[in-house]
């Protein structure tokens, strides 16, 4: 499969901080593809390469096969970004907005404004075109990012935080638009926070710690990783553990907690019919049964822990974002 995004060896410097260290990662053409990572870990000037707002320091990033620096005009039109700072002119109602930054990309006046009426309507904030950005709630603030993103009809769409903010119900709506255009064709790229939103809408999943890629892999793969968890409520329970011969090599611990018994264990699903046959054989009777899968969460918090448990460098992007709020460095 071709790839929307091609990066290798991608590397940034700002004075004496790192923010990507070596960076090669392929987005493949038509993925929902996430971009995970703690405070600090180099997200933004990942994507802010990639929109030529920031120069890399070595290394090469291309979209769609045009490289961000050399080809920069061929790789930005293929770009519809959609960031998490509201960046926008509030002096003017939405549908002019839309329309002036539809100019910047050469779409001709004539057609500007049926665009922008097009995608106000797709995200669902059309009666509000004659609208100051200011005067709109947070969500519909958030749909207007988006609105604004696809005016030029972009292959890849780039999210950044694209649901910060907002309540469950809009959120919802937010993806049931994302996916819509997901499967249309666009490439989607997104960073996030919640990362629920990681687990449910994304193919595949690159998680990015201290300016390195720690892995890539689907959300699945990344849960099938970590152990899950067996609750069993006994009808008559044990004064202590009992011993369980099944699936020894899968069972990390077993722990009694009243009338539950808590078995934590790799693969849990394959360990049930067995384990529930050794209880019945040593007379206990069953009220219960449930297994917690390791959610895509406890993954991604265990595979960017420091050795003192904490997140690596969560004031980085503040020093990088000033660095750069006076343009590309």
């Amino acid at each position: 499969m071709d790839s929307a995004i091609r990066i290798r060896d991608l590397e940034k410097q700002y004075g004496d901080v790192r923010a990507l260290k070596g960076v090669s990662l392929d987005v493949p053409e038509g993925s929902f593809f996430g971009l995970l990572g703690p405070n600090g870990a180099g997200k933004t000037t990942f994507i802010n390469i990639l929109v030529g707002l920031v120069k890399k320091s070595g290394g090469t990033a291309a979209v769609f096969g045009a490289d961000v620096e050399d080809d920069y005009r061929e790789a930005r039109n293929r770009i519809g970004l959609a960031p998490q700072e509201f960046n926008v002119d509030r002096f003017f109602p939405i549908r002019e907005v839309l329309e002036h930054k539809a100019g910047y990309h050469g779409i001709p006046k004539s057609e500007a404004k049926e665009k922008a009426d097009e995608v106000l309507k797709r995200v669902g904030i059309y009666d509000k075109r004659d609208t100051r950005f200011d005067w709109l709630s947070g969500g519909m603030k958030r749909r207007f990012m988006l609105a604004r993103a696809l005016i030029t009809d972009p292959d890849l769409l780039i999210l950044d935080e694209p649901t910060a903010g907002v309540d469950v119900q809009i959120r919802h709506e937010l993806w049931d638009t994302i996916i819509e255009l997901n499967e249309s064709g666009t490439t989607v790229l997104l960073t996030t926070h919640y990362i629920e939103e990681a687990e449910r809408l994304c193919d595949e999943v690159a998680i990015l710690d201290s300016g390195r890629i720690v892995e890539v892999a689907s959300p699945d793969e990344l849960m099938n990783r970590g152990p899950d968890k067996i609750t069993v409520t006994l009808r008559n329970p044990p004064e202590e553990e009992p011993y369980l011969s099944a699936g020894r090599d899968k069972i990390q611990s077993v722990e009694l907690d009243g009338d539950n018994l808590v078995i934590t264990a790799q693969e849990a699903g394959l360990l049930a019919p067995e384990l529930v046959r050794e209880l019945d054989r040593k007379g206990f009777d069953i009220d219960y049964f449930d297994i917690s899968r390791t959610s895509l969460e406890e993954v991604f918090v265990s595979m960017t822990r420091t050795e003192d448990g904490e997140t690596a460098e969560e004031n980085a992007e503040e020093t990088i974002s000033a660095v750069t709020d006076g343009g590309q460095q």
